[in-house]
């Protein structure tokens, strides 16, 4: 399992993104909170994701896409979490609920925590 985060990989389909928030359930550790749907893609990816920072808290454009590159390189050093331990394929969608800025070590530490509790949730089902 490679430690990167593919094209392929990328959550871009706008119908899949209404269906996620429509129909996903989500786990929160703050500041995150990923929002999961079980779904079937066409493609041989396990899982699609994508990441947001709210503009309500963070006007500045540089400071969301900060936050949405350190989403982004947390959940590509982690994925492997769960990327190995479901069965079927998923749609996520992590946000940052933090009024905050995050540091990288925040970010990992509860990366980690929501991807354990999703693989959690998973294995019980």
């Amino acid at each position: 399992m490679s430690f990167s985060f593919s094209h392929k990989e990328k959550l871009k389909s706008k119908k899949l993104i209404e269906q996620l928030f429509k129909e996903g359930k989500g786990i929160t550790s703050f500041p995150l909170k990923l929002i999961y749907l079980d779904v079937a893609f066409s493609s041989q990816v396990k899982i699609k994701t994508g990441v947001i920072a709210p503009k309500k808290s963070f006007k500045n454009a540089v400071q969301r896409n900060r936050i949405k590159r350190l989403l982004r390189e947390a959940y590509r050093l982690n994925k492997s979490l769960v990327f190995n331990n479901i069965e079927g394929s998923f749609a996520f969608m992590i946000l940052y609920l933090g009024k905050e800025m995050p540091n990288h070590q925040l970010v990992n530490e509860k990366m980690k925590d929501v991807l354990g509790k999703f693989q959690e949730i998973n294995q019980n089902k």
